[in-house]
């Protein structure tokens, strides 16, 4: 399956915008109640782009500086925002960036508002693997559980259906997009016109019964619905529902409350993509990551998942580097994070991401302490060779 079809229906056609505006007495572009109740394809594009390289502080929970006095050089970043603004790098819709903790730059264009969520695509995996590995931290499951079979903790499977080889799949290998089922198009098929054949662990039943056998070499890297499995074990295993824990234990955590996520046909939250989230609130989830799982001093995600989830634990190659270009490479996956080499003159950066289609990133480049938040309606999209060649020096010389 590939993982930019979910996107497919945000491509438009760029329309032209007006030049840079004057930030000095602009503020930050919010949503109108109009705007907040269109599918995001129906909001119109900003008349004028929003550059600030000194964000205001929301009071929402994010630390905000100064780009070049906090670190970075303002202006490599400004004249990158401007060739943004003028379309000349895809339809971006923003770009956050933050060192150090701070958020230090912040930019809307096109479809970008402050307080409207945008739908993140496959972005949302990272998510859902984080609610796992919240629920982790509560003692709901642990660390050795991640390669245990994942039919374990699903009580309502009917086991004398399944096909061989299923108790061969782990939640580390469903993390990693390596279940190993392999479902035919005409079974999806069935499934698109038995929909309540899918509902609750039904939908586990179902892949489980209608898959081709397990065997070692299917459990391949692939990327499909094996998010669907972690969000039924998630949902098993917490108290109550699993959008009920997701909210309580993660997204209050974190103050973020102006979001979308809607349900899967199983019932349960779409795990593999169906979430919407503000830009800030990607920045959120970002600094949660480079913080190692940790929040206001509270650890939510224990650090060895954190560190898993980051982790090039597979090599999925470089033939079709999602947002890659000449400076990009040695791409990898953890748990529903992607990873990459990214080079600027003789020395490479080690980089996570989640990634959506359409051109939704957090990139966190650790040795530089960066975090990169990335919206955009463009699934031909070169945003990490833009971060290796335009972002990483800008943070890469202290002198300014």
């Amino acid at each position: 399956m590939n993982r930019l079809y979910i996107f497919t229906a945000l491509l438009l056609s760029v329309l032209p915008i007006n030049s840079l505006a004057n930030q000095s007495d602009a503020h930050a572009p919010e949503a109108t109640v109009a705007e907040t109740k269109l599918s995001f394809r129906d909001i119109e594009y900003l008349e004028k782009a929003y550059i600030d390289a000194a964000p205001a502080d929301r009071k929402d929970g994010v630390i905000v500086g100064k780009l070049g006095v906090d670190g970075g050089n303002k202006g490599m970043i400004v004249k990158l925002a401007k060739e943004l603004a003028d379309t000349q790098e895809g339809k971006f819709d923003s770009l956050l960036i933050a060192h150090k903790g701070k958020l230090l730059f912040e930019s809307y264009y096109l479809r970008g508002r402050v307080n409207l969520p945008h739908p993140q695509a496959s972005a949302t995996k990272a998510y859902t693997g984080f609610a796992l590995g919240r629920a982790i931290q509560l003692g709901y499951l642990t660390m050795a559980d991640l390669n245990k079979p994942l039919i374990n903790f699903l009580k309502d499977l009917d086991p004398t259906k399944l096909v061989e080889g299923v108790d061969k799949i782990t939640l580390h290998q469903a993390l990693t997009m390596r279940s190993g089922i392999r479902i035919s198009e005409e079974q999806r098929e069935q499934f698109e016109k038995n929909p309540s054949l899918l509902k609750g662990q039904g939908q586990v039943q179902a892949y489980l019964e209608h898959s081709a056998p397990i065997t070692a070499e299917s459990q391949s890297f692939k990327y499909q619905s094996d998010p669907s499995l972690v969000m039924q074990v998630i949902d098993a295993v917490v108290p109550g529902t699993a959008k009920e824990f997701i909210e309580k234990e993660l997204l209050e955590k974190l103050g973020i409350t102006t979001y979308n996520w809607r349900d899967d046909v199983s019932g349960l939250p779409s795990a593999g993509s169906g979430s919407s989230m503000t830009s800030r609130n990607m920045l959120k989830w970002g600094l949660l990551t480079a913080n190692k799982g940790k929040w206001n001093g509270e650890q939510l995600v224990p650090q060895a998942f954190v560190a898993e989830a980051t982790s090039s634990l597979i090599f999925t190659g470089d033939d079709d580097v999602y947002g890659g270009g000449k400076d990009v490479s040695n791409q990898g996956y953890g748990y529903y994070w992607w990873s990459a080499d990214l080079q600027h003159g003789n020395k490479s950066y080690f980089s996570a991401s989640a990634q959506g289609g359409g051109g939704q990133y957090i990139i966190l480049v650790e040795e530089l302490d960066l975090l990169i938040v990335v919206t955009a309606h463009d699934n031909d999209n070169s945003t990490l060779q833009i971060t290796a060649e335009r972002i990483l020096p800008a943070f890469i010389s202290s002198e300014f």
